[in-house]
């Protein structure tokens, strides 16, 4: 069956995104297709609202302003940094309720063989261990071989700034994401953690 050209355009869109395949995107642009007036208006309008998001210029997560909630919030920790991938580490570790300190997004980690880390926010890190006088770094990457690999270059990085590096202790699998891990894994994580060596 062939569907209208701007049906078929938004199941493209849909399909384009991260696990959604052909089939999914379909039942989903069906399902909006089918809703009332009001709700499309209103996810249109959500849609909309995704241009007026930033990075927060301190430490990269998702803001709507040039700070985020966190790194605005003063009851937060500012000694102890805690280095993510990317935003969606943040959101699982906030789920855990057992870090309270200030997030850090790198915005991936290295690639065996790549280009040494040139792309990540590892200098905007430097400079807030000094700025922020940080104490202790816990290092909350995936882990797999690039996450260690990440880790083990911050390590280097990092010591002789004369700041504590951790890393979340293995009760997260190997090869798994944070971002799937439950809240007690995290908080089990955090509260376990151990000195880099």
């Amino acid at each position: 069956m062939r569907y209208p050209k701007s049906f078929q355009n938004l199941i493209s869109h849909f399909a384009a995104l991260p696990s959604v395949g052909p089939k999914m995107a379909e039942r989903i642009v069906l399902y909006l297709f089918k809703q009332e007036d009001a709700k499309l208006l209103a996810f249109a309008e959500s849609l909309e609202e995704l241009k007026n998001l930033s990075f927060c210029s301190r430490c990269f997560h998702i803001s709507e302003g040039e700070y985020c909630d966190i790194c605005e919030d003063p009851k937060r920790d500012t000694s102890i940094l805690c280095v993510v991938e990317e935003p969606m580490d943040v959101i699982a570790l906030e789920r855990s309720a057992s870090f309270h300190g200030r997030y850090h997004c790198l915005g991936g980690v290295m690639q065996a063989g790549g280009d040494g880390g040139t792309a990540l926010r590892i200098p905007e890190l430097q400079n807030r261990i000094g700025e922020e006088h940080v104490e202790e770094v816990i290092l909350a990457l995936n882990p797999t071989t690039e996450g260690d690999l990440t880790a083990l270059y911050l390590k280097k990085k990092l010591e002789p700034l004369g700041v504590r590096v951790s890393r979340l202790a293995r009760g997260l699998a190997t090869g798994g994401d944070i971002e799937y891990a439950d809240e007690m894994t995290l908080k089990s994580a955090l509260t376990n953690r151990e000195k880099l060596v």
